[in-house]
């Protein structure tokens, strides 16, 4: 079982049909929507401040989430895909990002709706990212224009790919 810790009166919440691995951490101030899968040694860490993810949210192997003490806070909107890997600090992910293997996202940075950061980018803070936009390298920069209907289509795809995978372990209980 997910080691999941009460920290400062505040205990991690989840939705429906979420899974969590058995070496992934969570810990505080964390609520967590529907369908989502938090996978192998990722650390959600909501002792300082709020992190909020939305439904069909994949948090892949090795990624952090973390927050500035009483300033900065995660927001993870729906159907959000983060690579292996991803450090992401106070900063907000909106509906249909991906956030490619590796990246790092920093306090008040802004990623949009359907916008991709590109793996091993670094997003600087208060760096706004718009929608629909292709961002990479370090520091993260504009590439190009990202169709909504497949950067919609690709994260709905990998949201039910992650619940999917997730059933597999299920069976194994």
């Amino acid at each position: 079982m997910a080691y999941i810790k009460s920290v400062r009166g505040f205990t991690p919440q989840f939705g429906e049909n979420c899974f969590l691995a058995e070496n992934a951490t969570v810990v505080g101030d964390v609520i967590m929507g529907d369908g989502c899968s938090v996978w192998f040694n990722a650390v959600l860490r909501g002792d300082v401040n709020a992190i909020r993810i939305g439904n069909n949210v994949n948090i892949q192997d090795g990624t952090v989430l973390h927050t500035l003490y009483q300033k900065s806070v995660v927001e993870i909107g729906d159907y959000v895909s983060v690579g292996h890997n991803v450090i992401i600090h106070g900063a907000k992910i909106n509906d249909y990002a991906l956030i490619g293997m590796g990246a790092t996202l920093l306090d008040y940075a802004e990623v949009g709706e359907g916008a991709i950061v590109a793996a091993g980018s670094v997003v600087l803070s208060n760096t706004k990212i718009p929608p629909y936009t292709l961002w990479a390298g370090v520091p993260a920069k504009y590439v190009k224009d990202v169709e909504p209907h497949q950067t919609n289509e690709m994260n709905r795809k990998i949201a039910h790919n992650y619940a999917m995978y997730s059933g597999w372990y299920k069976e194994d209980e």
